[in-house]
């Protein structure tokens, strides 16, 4: 009897040595899928501070453009 649970438990290790590999290759696609999004995210946060930054300085741009044109008389159309 104590034969079987030999073989029984050698043949669930087996088993369970074959998950924890597909376990390690999920992990590792996980961790390189996190990554990638960090790097994304990182990306997308500087490139929404520049639009944030160039948006201001037009509105700046536009501002003075408009006092220059009182300023000389003239009518700024859109």
């Amino acid at each position: 009897m104590k034969e079987d649970f030999s073989e029984l438990i050698t043949y669930l290790d087996e088993k369970f040595v074959g998950i924890d590999k597909r376990f390690d290759k999920v992990e590792k696609g996980f961790v390189q899928l996190q990554t990638a999004v960090d790097k994304y995210a990182e990306k997308a946060d500087a490139y929404f501070q520049e639009m944030l930054m160039l948006s201001q300085k037009i509105d700046r741009h536009e501002k003075w453009l408009h006092q220059l044109a009182d300023k000389l008389g003239i009518k700024l159309s859109y």
